[in-house]
């Protein structure tokens, strides 16, 4: 079992930068695989950036590549994205994930575990 909660959302205007982090309660945190997922208004949840256990693995979006950055910190028990370059199409709830096992995943239903969500606008 894990506990995720999510920081560092906000507003911000385009072009600017935020850093999310999921804080992960446990001490098997290093044993998860992880994602950030994004909930904009109207629309389907979708898969933003996906991180390995060991953070040897990594996986972007189209969307966000070169812009995005995630990491993780497993003596902290945290999952970072990094956002630069922001843009209005960015603005979202922000969701962060959990699975034991494999590398990473991309689909929602593949994920045991989530957090509340943090809440990033992006101004024009």
């Amino acid at each position: 079992q894990v506990q995720l909660v999510e920081s560092g959302g906000g507003l911000v205007q385009a072009g600017g930068s935020l850093r999310l982090s999921c804080a992960a309660s446990g001490r098997t945190f290093s044993s998860y695989n992880m994602g950030w997922f994004r909930q904009a208004p109207g629309k389907e949840r979708e898969v933003v950036a996906a991180i390995s256990w060991s953070g040897g693995s990594t996986y972007y979006a189209d969307s966000v590549k070169g812009r995005f950055t995630i990491s993780r910190d497993n003596a902290k028990n945290t999952v970072y994205l990094q956002m630069n370059s922001l843009k209005p199409e960015d603005t979202a709830v922000y969701y962060c994930a959990a699975r034991q096992g494999g590398a990473y995943y991309l689909l929602m239903i593949q994920y045991d575990y989530w957090g509340q969500g943090t809440q990033v606008t992006v101004s024009s």
